[in-house]
Formats: structure tokens, sequence, C-alpha cells
């Protein structure tokens, strides 16, 4: 915001930052060989990741976007039009045609992702990322690993403007952090050859702090806050006490 580089939506406080360059940032996609061999591509839904979502339609990739937030499932696959022209891929790879062109697609659907493609607030040479701080790229892609979709060998790139290329401490990356095998900037293309393990499934012991709060903002958007919450993280369940089986 201070330089200038920062590009709709603003500012980018609080979010995944979009940047001037972003496009060319994505266009560098098209170098990896790993890209070119996959099938199917997971990209979050930033704003400046959308050129990665234009460019994986494009290739004929099935595309999988997460949900934003998580609140309605896990992916959404991106449905083209047949013979679709360039701009209407477009709509398809913004916002709203992920909104609007997708089906879901569940845990217990039998899915492969061939590469994965995140947003960062910042990000090192190493490979150490920082997101929005919420988790929620860790999260999925733990989800994914439980279901089988990826592996340790999976690839995972992020795509940052150069200046969010910076020095980050090793000691602040977690077990549950996702680290990235590629950066991708406006001037260049960084293998960080990162030998930090990706996570491996969920730490329930780590969701229960991150979720509680998210929990009960949801439960009060449907009006149906319990008396008491309990949240048995090691056993993977939360426990909702309601006075009233209506509220139930």
């Amino acid at each position: 915001e201070v330089k200038n580089l920062a590009s709709f939506p603003r500012p980018v406080h609080n979010r995944i930052p979009n940047f001037k360059g972003a496009l060319e940032a994505c266009e560098k996609v098209l170098l990896l060989e790993i890209f070119t061999k996959a099938a199917v591509v997971k990209v979050d839904p930033d704003k400046p990741l959308e050129g990665v979502r234009l460019a994986s339609l494009q290739a004929r990739k099935t595309l999988l976007v997460p949900t934003p937030r998580l609140k309605t499932g896990l992916f959404n696959r991106i449905i083209t039009p047949k013979g679709a022209t360039r701009k209407e891929l477009h709509v398809c790879s913004t916002s709203q045609g992920v909104k609007e062109m997708s089906v879901p697609v569940g845990l217990d659907d039998k899915v492969q992702v061939d590469l994965v493609v995140v947003g960062s607030v910042a990000v090192s040479n190493k490979g150490y990322r920082i997101g929005k701080g919420e988790g929620f790229a860790d999260m999925e892609y733990a989800m994914m690993a439980c279901m089988g979709a990826v592996c340790e060998s999976t690839v995972v790139v992020t795509i940052v403007h150069d200046c969010q290329v910076v020095d980050i401490p090793e000691e602040l990356t977690e077990s549950h952090d996702l680290t990235v095998d590629f950066i991708l900037t406006p001037t260049r293309i960084i293998k960080t050859e990162c030998t930090h393990p990706k996570p491996q499934g969920i730490i329930w012991s780590k969701v229960s702090r991150l979720r509680v709060s998210e929990l009960k903002s949801l439960l009060r958007e449907h009006v149906a806050v319990p008396l008491r919450i309990s949240w048995k993280g090691t056993k993977h369940r939360v426990f909702l006490l309601y006075s009233d089986d209506t509220g139930a």
C-alpha cells in the first residue's frame, strides 16, 4: 500500500494482497513442467491467483477451488461451458465464476491433486510461508492429505510480488504450516528446495483453537447458539448443549 504496488481490492490489509504484475507472475506457471503434466490443479480463490485459474481452464485441466473460508465444503470444481471462449473462461476464473459455475466436491470423492497453488502475504526463498493468519491454506492441505488427494511429493506453488519475498525465521514454521516448492513473481521463478514436511493430516489440538470462534459466529448466524459448547478436539467432536429440541 505504501509503495502503491497494490491492486484491487484495496486496502490489502487482512487479505491475500493483489498486486501490480500479478498476471505476469501467474503466467510463469506455464513454464513449470509440473503444470504442463498436471491434470488436476487446486488454486485458492484469491484475486492475485486469477491468472493461474484462467491458465488452468485454458489448458483444459480440472480446476478445483476451495470454498471461501471452508464455510460450505472443501472444494468446488469449475464447470466451463461447452466450447467456451476466452472471455467465458475468464469469467469462470473469477470469484463470480467460482460461485456460479461450479459443483461441490465432497470429502468422500476420489480425487488426486497434481498441483496446489496458494496465495501468501509473505514467503521466504527457503519456502516458509505466511498467510493471513487464519490457517485456511494449511487446513485445506491437511484435509486433502486426509482424503489421499495429496502426498508428500505434491508440488505447492505460491504467487507473490517480489517485495513479498522476505526472510522468515524457520522457528516460526510449525508442523501444521504449509510450505512451498516454487515462488512465482513478476520477475522470477524461485525453486525453494524446501525440506520442511508438509502437513499430513489434521492436528486436532490446533483445530480447536482455530475454529471455536468461527463455530460460534456460524451458530449466531443461524440463530442456533447453544447453552454450552464442549470441544473434544482429540476425539474429533464438538458437543452442543441446547435447552430445547427446536434449538437442537
